[in-house]
């Protein structure tokens, strides 16, 4: 119980900011940046895994790079009775990046990646059956997906675990 109340103390977040920058450190890396031993670097890693604050690693990879130049946001209002169908032909739309189930007029907002624009009315119609949708083109993206704020964390530590 001491240690949830510390989860989240200056030396959990150097680590998580250090693995949010760079997550293939080796344990002994990362306790050198931290100053700490591999051990208790490992420990505190583990703990923070456990507790679900590290919910995974990831490969950063740029989808124009594999062949995907073109991005689209496209906002999803399905019907009432349609709200469970826009999850489940996400998932099975390799194109679909992102889906998150969003608050306002419309209830999901999904993020594609396309070889080609001409792509997206085939991608869009497996979803209008179930309600009304609207797209956007991304052009930039002048502030891509960047970690979580550690130093802005205003709330007591307590009330996050």
């Amino acid at each position: 119980m001491a240690y949830e109340r510390q989860l989240l103390d200056q030396t959990n977040r150097r680590i998580l900011k250090e693995l949010q920058a760079e997550a293939r450190l080796t344990m002994a890396e990362l306790g050198r940046r931290v100053s700490l031993s591999p051990p208790a670097v490992a420990d505190r890693v583990q703990r923070l895994e456990k507790a679900g604050v590290i919910t995974g690693y990831h490969a950063a990879v740029d989808p124009k790079a594999l062949g995907f130049p073109f991005s689209a946001v496209v906002r999803v209002a399905p019907d009432a009775r349609r709200l469970q169908k826009i999850p489940e032909i996400a998932r099975e739309t390799p194109e679909v990046g992102e889906c998150h189930r969003i608050t306002g007029e419309d209830c999901f907002f999904l993020k594609l990646h396309l070889h080609s624009i001409d792509e997206l009315e085939e991608i869009l119609d497996r979803f209008t059956p179930f309600g009304r949708t609207t797209t956007s083109i991304i052009h930039s993206s002048p502030v891509p997906g960047r970690p979580a704020p550690l130093e802005e964390l205003r709330q007591p530590v307590e009330d996050l675990v």
